[in-house]
């Protein structure tokens, strides 16, 4: 599994073929198959998430979308020759292609759709599909502010659709046996969270406009984002999948706040059991980029969080980590490193079967069983809203400049201090408003 994430793009409908067509054999019957939707087909869709869904039998990628004709065509190949390899023929054609996400929705053929497209198009996106009776997996950060988070969840509520926030960590082996340990009480009584995200958001000097590429439909890719003229590192680089640029503009995105930060302080929240709820304190202090800086995002950060229950959560810029203190013993899981512990015991510690809280599964396992048995996914559209909200308010208190006071059931701040006007809507750099 991957560290890198979304992109943006659209298009879309599906063609249901038997199991045999891919070489199992009818092992998984085409009514009992999900068939899916891929909606974005950039860095994370191409690299990861798509590629998941290939290695699932229970699951046929339909359709893929996206607003750039060149990622759109390799999309489609990319899904056919995955499935001729499979095939007893060597060959299959069927994956369908759009550029525009809403005729994906109106094809009623089509189960479930993921979403990876840029963040400012997430909400967007997962409330008309929800709409049209879709169950969605939707790229994190899920939302651009608290306020839009809050009107999507209730969305999913209403319509009783499946949805999954698509962040891996509550899938990595590490983060998920420190948040078990942590909730059976192997630390003693949890009193401190520190959390961190790598330091990812640089400088870019002013940039010249732009044509527009032939093969990228610009007006789409804007969507709902304030209209600016076209230049490469405002969207991503042509005929390219590294990491686009919008990923370090306020139009589209809040930065490594926001994208690393709904990773790691998801497993924060997860291991202190308030992933349904939020902080009652926030204050922090960032540092902007200049006025001349053509990305804008908040470069280096630390906000510091209390909640009702008496835990702290210190979230900086540092590493991608978690670390958990308690009484008795602390454990600290980073992205890609064995735990550790004090005393390290800890780590010899057995769960036993009654108590584990969680089922551990992938990301993509836990979408597909949960469209299937209609139940809840471990990070459902309140668990995702909960987890961004608690980066949003750290960029909120970083924005204001004050201690702020924040009532995680009514959504909104008891000493204002001029942070309820950034609730429902997206947080701009005070150099750049």
């Amino acid at each position: 599994m991957t560290q890198t994430r979304r992109q943006f793009l659209f298009g879309i409908a599906p063609l249901v073929l038997p199991a045999a067509v891919f070489g199992r054999g009818g092992a998984v019957a085409p009514s009992n198959r999900v068939t899916v939707a891929m909606i974005g087909m950039g860095r994370q869709a191409v690299q990861v998430n798509v590629k998941q869904f290939f290695e699932m039998p229970d699951v046929q990628v339909v359709a893929v979308c996206d607003v750039d004709a060149w990622r759109l065509e390799n999309a489609k190949r990319q899904v056919e020759e995955a499935y001729a390899r499979k095939a007893p023929s060597g060959g299959y054609k069927g994956c369908l292609a759009y550029k525009d996400f809403r005729e994906v929705l109106a094809n009623q053929s089509i189960d479930a759709v993921m979403i990876s497209a840029p963040d400012h198009w997430h909400v967007p996106i997962s409330m008309q599909a929800i709409k049209a009776g879709k169950d969605v997996s939707c790229e994190k950060p899920l939302t651009r502010s608290i306020g839009e988070g809050r009107h999507l969840s209730d969305l999913v509520m209403k319509h009783q659709r499946v949805f999954r926030t698509d962040s891996e960590f509550r899938s990595l082996g590490n983060f998920y046996r420190a948040v078990e340990l942590v909730r059976n009480g192997r630390i003693g009584k949890l009193h401190t969270i520190r959390s961190g995200v790598p330091f990812d958001d640089v400088a870019c000097p002013p940039q010249p406009e732009m044509p527009v590429p032939p093969e990228l439909d610009y007006e789409r890719w804007q969507g709902p984002a304030p209209r600016a003229p076209y230049t490469e590192k405002r969207v991503h680089q042509p005929h390219s999948y590294e990491r686009g640029g919008w990923m370090r503009h306020l139009y589209y995105c809040d930065g490594m706040i926001t994208n690393w930060g709904c990773h790691l302080n998801d497993i924060a929240q997860w291991g202190n059991g308030t992933d349904r709820t939020g902080p009652v304190e926030v204050e922090g202090h960032g540092e902007w980029p200049p006025p001349t800086n053509f990305w804008n995002v908040p470069v280096t950060f630390e906000i510091n969080y209390r909640y009702a229950n008496g835990v702290r959560l210190i979230y900086k810029v540092e590493k991608p980590y978690v670390k958990f203190e308690g009484e008795e013993g602390w454990i600290y899981a980073e992205y890609g490193k064995p735990l550790q512990a004090e005393p390290a015991s800890i780590l010899g510690s057995v769960i036993s079967e009654s108590e584990i809280h969680f089922p551990f599964k992938s990301d993509k396992q836990d979408f597909i069983d949960a469209v299937k048995t209609r139940g809840r996914t471990l990070e459902d559209a309140e668990v995702g809203h909960r987890t961004t909200s608690l980066c949003h308010l750290g960029h909120i208190a970083i924005r204001v400049g004050k201690r702020l006071e924040w009532d995680p059931a009514k959504e909104q701040f008891t000493n204002s201090d001029g942070g309820n006007a950034w609730v429902n809507k997206r947080i701009l750099n005070p150099k750049h408003a």
